[in-house]
């Protein structure tokens, strides 16, 4: 029991020194206490926001601190659950246990639903918790859920909310909720502290195309609207892929990057067992692709992915893939159950020597693997963070929602990808796909593009590390539980 406060002692010792005479007494004080201290983790229902929470809960274990991971009843039953979990998951309603969102009428019925079913069921599972002796001390919810908040200050918890877009996605959201910038866009660029000057079609779609999807909309500006009420506010990022940002949202609230939120394995390499995800919502070719992969030369093929939810144009598809093939590179594209039938005709046939089309891939291994030589993605956040911390460059292709200003920041501030620009009609055409696939994996800028990928591969990993920002991040929260009565 001595070594178990002994080994909290010496990772605590990172936490300031303004804080850590009441820490390390409290840690003294820990095995006074009948229980450990819970967080309960609380991601929106959909992969891109359970993985990267369920990654940041993985990174409390070894630290002392009982994880729970709370879903919706409908996710749960979606859900592809490698034994290995090592964290408890426990489920709560929306109001619609058969199907999710696509049981709802509307995504505005669904967020409706979340919000007052779900409201009412989580305050059932933290009971239900206390009386099986697991009592929660934080509830650590998913910006997209601020009503979370509002339930865990009934319970006189910790509230901590976590943010799955980027600090400068998120800086956005928050000067438009606070009304300093007037909405529909009528100015060509938009200055924003913290941020380079963006275009108007740089900053989010919800943004630029004002009025397109309300409910989303309203759900990311409404990530605000009680965030002064919480304990902490954590992003997937670290420090240095964001400092300036950082640090003037740091002015405004109490503030840690604890990304990214890799498996361990890819990154620091400190816990042994974090290999992958553990849970999907699609099931992976992993045989298929990896056997295809293991046959290709090294840097020659293309992985071209649009993660779990962007749905493209018919039009968009059937270009991207004449512009795959005329890149005569090999290519290995993940093109959902949902979108195949968006594929031109006879063209999986027609490029079987030399692409392989999947409906979902194991995308870390996939993006290790020696044979890859460039991404070109959609420019999700979690999609982003593993091309960076893996250094591969990129081709960004943003469709919607944050994509726009990820995209922004890889090509013009980490510079680490190039950008497919879209015609006037919003489609990029497959001579744009070819001239940008052909610049990363031969051209100069290219070369350039791959010694800045592997700059922040190292950065990404020293921040994870010991002693690293992301990791002092997660013992100063931590340090907060301790104190916590």
């Amino acid at each position: 029991m001595k070594k178990r406060v002994h080994f909290k002692l010496l990772d605590l010792l990172h936490l300031s020194s303004s804080v850590s005479a009441n820490l390390l007494l409290s840690v003294l004080k820990m095995e006074e206490k009948p229980h450990k201290p819970h967080v309960l983790i609380v991601p929106y229902p959909a992969q891109g926001h359970i993985n990267p929470m369920l990654q940041f809960a993985k990174r409390l274990l070894p630290k002392g601190i009982k994880s729970t991971l709370a879903t919706t009843v409908s996710t749960f039953k979606a859900m592809q659950i490698n034994p290995t979990n090592s964290i408890a998951i426990e489920t709560f309603s929306d109001g619609f246990d058969e199907g999710g969102y696509s049981q709802a009428e509307s995504l505005d019925a669904y967020v409706e639903s979340l919000k007052r079913v779900g409201s009412e069921t989580l305050s059932k599972l933290i009971k239900k918790l206390d009386e099986n002796g697991q009592p929660v001390t934080a509830v650590v919810y998913d910006g997209f859920m601020p009503w979370a908040l509002d339930v865990a200050k009934e319970f006189g918890l910790l509230g901590v909310v976590f943010f799955t877009q980027s600090c400068a996605v998120n800086n956005i959201y928050y000067h438009v909720y606070k009304g300093l910038i007037p909405l529909p866009l009528t100015e060509t660029t938009v200055s924003i502290p913290g941020l380079p000057v963006l275009q108007a079609s740089e900053t989010p779609s919800f943004i630029h195309d004002f009025g397109s999807y309300p409910g989303y909309y309203h759900t990311v500006v409404n990530q605000f609207s009680n965030i002064d009420e919480a304990d902490w506010v954590l992003f997937n990022t670290f420090y240095k892929l964001e400092e300036t940002v950082v640090d003037w949202l740091a002015k405004q609230w109490k503030l840690g990057t604890i990304g990214p939120t890799l498996p361990s394995v890819y990154l620091d390499k400190r816990l042994e067992d974090d290999k992958d995800y553990e849970i999907t919502l699609f099931k992976p070719k992993t045989d298929a692709c990896m056997t295809w992969l293991n046959d290709k030369p090294k840097n020659s093929v293309v992985y071209v992915s649009f993660g779990s939810m962007a749905e493209a144009e018919e039009q968009q598809v059937e270009e991207l893939a004449w512009g795959l093939k005329s890149s005569n590179c090999f290519f290995l594209w993940v093109v959902r159950e949902t979108e195949d039938r968006k594929l031109p005709k006879k063209f999986k046939e027609e490029t079987s020597e030399k692409g392989l089309v999947v409906s979902w891939c194991p995308q870390l291994e996939v993006l290790t693997h020696e044979s890859i030589g460039c991404f070109v993605t959609h420019c999700g956040l979690n999609s982003v963070l593993e091309a960076l911390s893996l250094g591969i460059p990129m081709v960004a292709m943003p469709q919607w929602t944050d994509q726009p200003t990820n995209a922004k920041f890889v090509k013009d501030v980490w510079r680490t990808g190039i950008r497919a620009w879209s015609d006037e009609r919003g489609i990029v055409r497959r001579e744009v796909v070819e001239i940008c696939i052909k610049e990363v994996m031969e051209g100069e800028k290219g070369k350039e593009m791959k010694k800045n990928a592997k700059i922040w591969k190292n950065l990404a990993r020293e921040a994870v590390d010991e002693g690293g920002s992301s990791d002092k991040a997660i013992d100063e929260f931590i340090g907060k539980i301790l104190l916590c009565p």
